[in-house]
């Protein structure tokens, strides 16, 4: 469905985003590492609860929530899946960005979930994490990585991505329950996306 130029209704209780698709098909020139004392960790399998807290700490900003609220079983399902490689962004001994690969499609990685938490935005660790994430991809039989984002994340986000040699390749709208309003996520998450409640 091909949606009108102009205004189009947001039902009450839901939230509205402009999602972009990026993808790269050719394996890129390697980028230098800002300094910083970081690194990177797989987390083998990974345990519920740490990926509960990681995805909370650098999400709940953005409003990252298809992963919150879900029962332990559909978790497990889809973090221990064939194919998804989970990554901690180590500082000092402790985990502050989260890393999801995803190669269950044949020749393809998708970057599931991207991120660091708020207090290292801007410090270069989001390019030692995303220097990671393409070594990883690419050192597998690939001939395409792509990932998405939206008018939630940060909003340096898309151009980080396109500095990363991603290519925009669709646009489309998310419309989705405000996670907020229910209780699934606090009411103080993501300030910059206004609550609607009438």
């Amino acid at each position: 469905m091909i949606l009108p130029d102009g205004y189009s209704d947001v039902p009450a209780g839901k939230i509205a985003a402009v999602v972009t698709h990026l993808e790269m098909t050719v394996r890129p020139a390697r980028r230098g590492d800002p300094p910083g004392a970081w690194s990177l960790r797989k987390v083998e399998p990974p345990a519920l609860d740490w990926y509960r807290d990681l995805y909370r700490r650098v999400g709940e900003e953005w409003l990252w929530f298809t992963r919150v609220g879900i029962d332990d079983a559909d978790l497990a399902g889809r973090i221990h899946a064939p194919g998804v490689e989970l990554y901690g962004l180590v500082v000092d001994g402790h985990d502050e960005g989260l890393l999801e690969l995803d190669f269950s499609v044949p020749g393809e990685c998708q970057l599931l979930y991207f991120g660091v938490t708020a207090k290292f935005i801007g410090t270069g660790a989001a390019r030692f994490l995303m220097n990671r994430a393409l070594e990883i991809a690419w050192s597998r039989d690939v001939s395409r990585v792509w990932v998405h984002t939206c008018t939630f994340d940060h909003p340096s986000a898309v151009a980080f991505y396109q500095r990363s040699c991603f290519r925009p390749f669709r646009r489309q709208i998310e419309i989705a329950n405000d996670p907020r309003l229910d209780g699934t996520m606090p009411r103080t998450a993501a300030r910059h996306v206004p609550i609607v409640e009438w």
